[in-house]
């Protein structure tokens, strides 16, 4: 098995089994692909079963470190049985036909292969105003001062070595951090990153799970990790 594609999900029935049909479709590496609720009250989990019967590389995880989509992430990883790992969202933002790239950058030697919607030919379509700028303005910045390897250190669409992951933990708990968390901690330590273009797209239906002011002083303690600031 050449990826385990990890999917965090919370009350995605509408927008679940467009996504892994597009990734049944574009995605012709050998992989399996997780998909991480909080509890089985979720919405998710009947479509991803019913999926399931005709494809059995499509399972539910159950999120075993508490709620949210940094702990889901975390407990697909530890359930991936492959040492290549790839983070996908469950609202179709993302682009699965980039995973086959990020996962050949993992196997040339890369420790974090990035998704970047603000590098040559990338795009990010419908995000709001603020939400973009404040990602756009951080992940240029780190690219072109701190040197990290990627000019989208927030996006979560990313691909990651498992040695490198359990050599550097996972500190994150809280919404979608993990993704600079990993970035920054890459550029501390010396590990490889690299980046392909990818079109993102705003969800089309449901409401974001994103939390912009609750979540930005996490981002924050991350983004300045990548400068040196902080414990190593």
């Amino acid at each position: 098995m050449r990826c385990s594609i990890v999917i965090p999900a919370y009350n995605e029935s509408t927008n679940i089994v467009s996504v892994l049909k597009r990734i049944r479709e574009h995605v012709i590496l050998d992989f399996e692909c997780l998909v991480v609720v909080d509890d089985e009250r979720d919405s998710t989990i009947i479509p991803v079963n019913q999926f399931s019967k005709d494809d059995d590389r499509f399972r539910i995880v159950k999120n075993r470190f508490g709620n949210g989509p940094a702990l889901a992430i975390r407990s697909g990883i530890l359930e991936a049985q492959s040492q290549i790992v790839v983070v996908t969202m469950a609202d179709g933002s993302d682009d699965p036909r980039d995973i086959e790239e990020l996962v050949l950058l993992i196997e040339r030697g890369v420790d974090v292969a990035c998704a970047s919607r603000y590098m040559p030919t990338g795009q990010q379509i419908g995000a709001p105003f603020l939400k973009s700028t404040l990602s756009r303005l951080a992940g240029k910045s780190l690219y072109s001062f701190a040197r990290v390897g990627t000019r989208d250190s927030t996006n979560s669409f990313k691909a990651y070595n498992k040695k490198f992951l359990t050599e550097v933990g996972i500190e994150s708990r809280y919404g979608f951090e993990m993704g600079i968390e990993l970035v920054s901690k890459a550029k501390r330590f010396g590990y490889l990153v690299a980046e392909v273009p990818t079109i993102w797209i705003e969800r089309a239906t449901g409401d974001s799970k994103f939390n912009l002011f609750r979540w930005i002083p996490k981002y924050l303690k991350w983004y300045l990790f990548a400068w040196g600031v902080g414990r190593k």
